[in-house]
């Protein structure tokens, strides 16, 4: 088999190739023997035909190693955390691939306070799988598997206790909610029908079996927008599988997409909070412009959720997020969260009495481009090298990849951690702009 993709939060595979259910008790039972503290372990998967088969590995591996474990079945990556602290169990498992296409599954792994492990933890999970050693215990030992009936209580009260439940009853939305057949539905339709939303759901059943690419991304949304349109849907909200991201669209049909999902929620917590605010080094702008207008400060981190709620918990933040449509609040958890941004949405529509197409016009606009390059990963610092001479007037920073920073533009190339490619994400003042900061990047990479 080849080797599927291992980053320090977890790992992506393709099933039959690059991931098969031994693989994942090797990969599970390294991250849980490597545990300091003692305690049940959560294991939740999102709604992949794949997940099942995975998770009845996973769940015996750990069982096998002594560890009781607590099924949650079918459950959103954010709950996963929430799941984590309420049980207080030692660490949590989500099976999950996240955005990737159907035959790809992964796992992600969770501390015990309930947030994505960080990078010095993800590496001693990697250094242990390499040298596996499989720490059965006797018969007599074996750990518990235990169902968990209600995955979303505790999940539910916590979204609902940051926004105006009664306003949000009293406007009546009309909301579309795509799932996309992931672990969304599962708390989704229940948080919009607490919230008084007139609701359709596509996509409501989480059987992995998509009916478009997984992320929810403006082309791949197109049949969502003309249901949506048909409804006559206020606004209409798309997850990714994992339920961890969301776009949205708005009354017209228009694809508002997944920055713009941050910064709507971020401009409406901050009108009630203040302190530091914390993003990804590939986020929009529009973060900035939002936390100078609300006096807040900005501080960036790298990529990844775990980098990001690092820095949150070292700042202290009062909020954060990813581009990716991942706000992040620490009232409910230090997770990337859909369903925190459609109450806080809803929250910012009902307090406002705008529309969503009213909220994002409100932000200072940019153009946002995001591209792939085709190039060997041991040629990337020779990119980095030239991309830093050819654009010689530019700030560098290299707390992640390479990013260059104009006073209108920026770009941020970078190896990604959850697919075998590099990552080109420019953001300037008009499309063309940041467009041609991606095919410059792409013709420097053609010639290393």
């Amino acid at each position: 088999m080849s080797e599927p993709i291992i980053s320090v939060s977890g790992l992506r595979g393709i099933i039959g190739e690059s991931l098969d259910p031994v693989l994942a008790i090797k990969f599970t039972t390294a991250f849980a023997q490597g545990l300091d503290t003692e305690g049940p372990i959560v294991v939740t998967r999102d709604g992949r035909t794949t997940g099942t088969m995975l998770a009845q590995a996973i769940c015996s591996g750990l069982s096998a190693i002594g560890r009781d474990v607590i099924y949650g079945n079918v459950a959103a990556t954010p709950t996963t955390g929430i799941l984590v602290r309420k049980h207080k169990a030692a660490g949590g498992i989500q099976i999950s691939a996240s955005h990737n296409p159907a035959p790809y599954n992964g796992i992600k792994l969770f501390s015990g306070s309930g947030r994505v492990i960080d990078a010095a933890a993800g590496q001693k999970v990697i250094d242990a799988y390499r040298a596996h050693q499989f720490k059965l215990v006797p018969h007599d030992r074996i750990g518990k598997i235990a169902p968990l009936e209600d995955t979303t209580s505790e999940h539910l009260d916590a979204v609902t206790a940051t926004v105006d439940v009664e306003k949000i009853r009293d406007k009546k939305f009309k909301v579309v909610l795509d799932s996309h057949h992931g672990a969304g539905s599962v708390l989704g339709q229940k948080l919009l029908e607490h919230l008084g939303c007139e609701l359709k759901c596509l996509g409501a059943t989480p059987d992995g079996l998509f009916e478009h690419p997984p992320e929810p991304t403006e082309a791949n949304l197109q049949d969502t927008t003309r249901q949506a349109t048909a409804f006559g849907a206020d606004v209409v909200f798309c997850q990714d599988p994992d339920a961890d991201r969301l776009a949205l669209i708005d009354a017209s049909g228009k694809y508002v997409g997944e920055e713009y999902t941050l910064a709507i929620t971020l401009n409406h917590a901050l009108t009630t909070r203040k302190g530091n605010v914390v993003i990804n080094c590939s986020s929009s702008r529009m973060s900035a412009d939002i936390c100078k207008n609300h006096g807040c400060e900005l501080h960036m981190s790298a990529v990844g959720e775990a980098n990001v709620t690092g820095k949150m918990i070292e700042l202290d933040a009062v909020y954060g997020g990813e581009g990716n449509g991942g706000p992040i609040d620490p009232k409910v958890g230090y997770v990337r969260d859909s369903f925190v941004a459609m109450a806080q949405v809803l929250d910012a529509m009902a307090a406002a009495d705008k529309s969503i197409a009213q909220l994002a016009a409100e932000i200072p606009s940019y153009d946002i481009h995001k591209t792939k390059i085709a190039i060997d990963r041991d040629k990337v610092p020779k990119l980095y090298a030239a991309l830093a001479a050819e654009f010689n007037d530019a700030q560098s920073s290299d707390m992640d990849g390479l990013r260059l920073d104009w006073s209108d533009k920026w770009i941020l190339v970078r190896p990604s951690n959850t697919e075998p490619i590099v990552r080109a994400i420019a953001e300037a003042s008009s499309m063309a702009a940041a467009q041609a900061l991606c095919v410059r990047a792409a013709e420097i990479a053609a010639t290393i």
